[in-house]
Formats: structure tokens, sequence, C-alpha cells
């Protein structure tokens, strides 16, 4: 079962894909042997498929000139979430080292 704001996106990015091959003037059976998949699979990819897998996305992609834009889909950089669980995880404050031959207290 997909999420349906997973399906959206899917679909959105179908449709993306099919528009950006249109643009470009590529049919779909040249898109689809370009891509190394059949013209079944470019049908779904443009339908926001889910059960496609990625790799057959981004071999479409690829073909697009828009492969490396992969890339940055969970960069680190633009993680909201993950860079402010981090900044609450930082230490209130910083103690120098120990110097080594000091005796701790125990």
């Amino acid at each position: 079962m997909v999420p349906i704001p997973v399906r959206r996106a899917l679909r959105k990015l179908g449709q993306d894909i099919r528009d950006a091959r249109l643009r470009r003037r590529i049919p779909t059976a040249v898109m689809a042997e370009r891509a190394s998949i059949s013209r079944t699979t470019l049908n779904k990819i443009e339908k926001g498929d889910p059960g496609v897998s990625l790799g057959n996305y981004a071999n479409v992609l690829f073909v697009l000139g828009m492969a490396e834009r992969l890339g940055d889909l969970a960069d680190v950089r633009t993680d909201v979430v993950g860079l402010e669980l981090e900044d609450e995880r930082l230490p209130q404050r910083i103690r120098k080292p120990r110097r080594s031959g000091q005796k701790s207290k125990t």
C-alpha cells in the first residue's frame, strides 16, 4: 500500500518525465530503447506507477539528461528535520580534554 502523498509525487514525476520527453520530441519506442526498458514500462513510469523500480526511473532520467538530480533528493544539506534534530543534540558546553598524567577524581 502506497501513501497518498507518495502516489501524488510519483504521478507528478511521471507527468514531468512525459512532458520532458515530448518537449525533446523523443518517441516512446526510442526512449524505451535508450533507457533499456520496454514501452510498457515507460508507459507505467509516465503514469507514476509505484511498482516500477527506481533504477528504471533513473535510466529514463539519464536519457533526458536529468540523472544528476537524483543525488539531491535526500541531500543532508536540505534535510530540514534532520538538521534540526542534529542541532538539538549539540552539547550545552564542551570541556577541555584532560591532560595525560593527571589523576581523575573517582
